[in-house]
């Protein structure tokens, strides 16, 4: 898999053939022998430089049909709960599986990811974008969580759900003890109505987090915070097996 980036530092993500683009044609061969840091000409002289895509670089560019989780949140999710090499981590609400690329990146090969999607059609796309990254640790399943997680000895519970406290249960059987559960909710009174159950639950260390990231704007006149960021997202709930 490569990544193309334009004299715009627009990217691409090719495939082994003849790319097409405003700037011009790249032959086949040209980017079938192409490696990390080589620089293309299309036949019009344009240059475009090959990168290996990370995770970022790789959602940034995958197919999707829905909203994703952005990596302000994912960040403070794997800080948050520790997750390392070697963990077993659950996603619910798979979406177009960035989620499940990002805790399969984390892991690592030691480590495993389940995530459920009750749509077909996403889970079809996720299970694309999974294989399209190269990932062996995450299994895509179909299901409705709901109705119970098959999976036992979990280090991390992932719902990104609109009624998370509908798998509390399930959650707190499924945890390994000193096992994480975490939750994305966009509002305030899911928060409130989840902080109760997980409490009810028998479930510890209950405490509800929102990120807003704001990016700094040089220029040759002074310095100062960006009038565009990323502000409220989604409030993210944390709760302890213990």
């Amino acid at each position: 898999m490569r990544i193309l980036i334009d004299e715009r530092d627009k990217k691409y993500m090719v495939a082994d053939k003849e790319f097409h683009t405003d700037f011009g044609v790249i032959k086949e061969k040209d980017i079938i022998e192409s490696q990390a840091g080589d620089i293309l000409k299309t036949h019009l002289g344009r240059e475009f430089k090959v990168i290996k895509p990370n995770v970022n670089d790789y959602i940034e560019l995958m197919e999707r049909k829905c909203s994703i989780i952005l990596p302000k949140d994912i960040g403070i999710i794997i800080s948050k709960t520790g997750v390392g090499s070697g963990f077993r981590v659950l996603d619910t609400g798979t979406g177009a599986g960035a989620t499940a690329l990002h805790f399969g990146n984390v892991v690592g090969k030691e480590g495993e990811v389940y995530s459920y999607e009750i749509r077909e059609d996403f889970t079809e796309i996720a299970r694309k974008n999974i294989e399209g990254f190269g990932l062996e640790n995450v299994q895509i399943k179909c299901a409705d969580i709901t109705e119970g997680i098959e999976e036992k000895n979990l280090d991390l519970i992932f719902l990104d759900l609109p009624k998370p406290w509908d798998v509390a249960e399930h959650a707190k059987e499924a945890l390994k003890i000193g096992g994480y559960v975490a939750t994305y909710t966009p509002f305030i009174e899911q928060v409130q109505i989840l902080q109760r159950v997980l409490k009810k639950v028998g479930l510890s260390g209950v405490e509800s987090f929102e990120c807003i990231f704001r990016g700094i704007e040089v220029t040759n006149k002074g310095t100062r915070p960006k009038t565009r960021m990323a502000g409220h997202t989604g409030y993210l709930t944390f709760a302890r097996k213990l």
